[in-house]
């Protein structure tokens, strides 16, 4: 598919992205979500330079990030246990052995 030309909003300047239909609506709601971080360290930290805003919620956005793939291996890493105990007791009544 043809990409789409959209602009999106940070800070009081417009940007022209380039995204696939399909990806539209995640960059408008991550345009949307960055706008409301902004806000709230203008408000909550009084922040006004531009640069230490936009820095501020970089950071916030990579140590979420981070959050996030941590819970995600903990979780795929629990799911393989699971995945491996139930192939265990599969293999043991399959051998006629009782589980354990």
């Amino acid at each position: 598919m043809e990409a789409l030309s959209i602009k999106i909003k940070i800070i009081d300047r417009m940007y022209p992205v380039k995204v696939q239909p399909e990806d539209e609506t995640f960059v408008r709601q991550a345009n949307k979500m960055l706008e409301e971080r902004i806000r709230n360290y203008q408000k909550k930290l009084r922040i006004q330079d531009q640069q230490d805003l936009l820095a501020m919620v970089a950071f916030d956005c990579l140590v979420e990030n981070f959050k996030i793939k941590k819970q995600d291996i903990s979780q795929a890493d629990m799911l393989m246990q699971k995945i491996d105990a139930w192939r265990e007791a599969m293999e043991q009544i399959l051998q006629g052995e009782p589980s354990k």
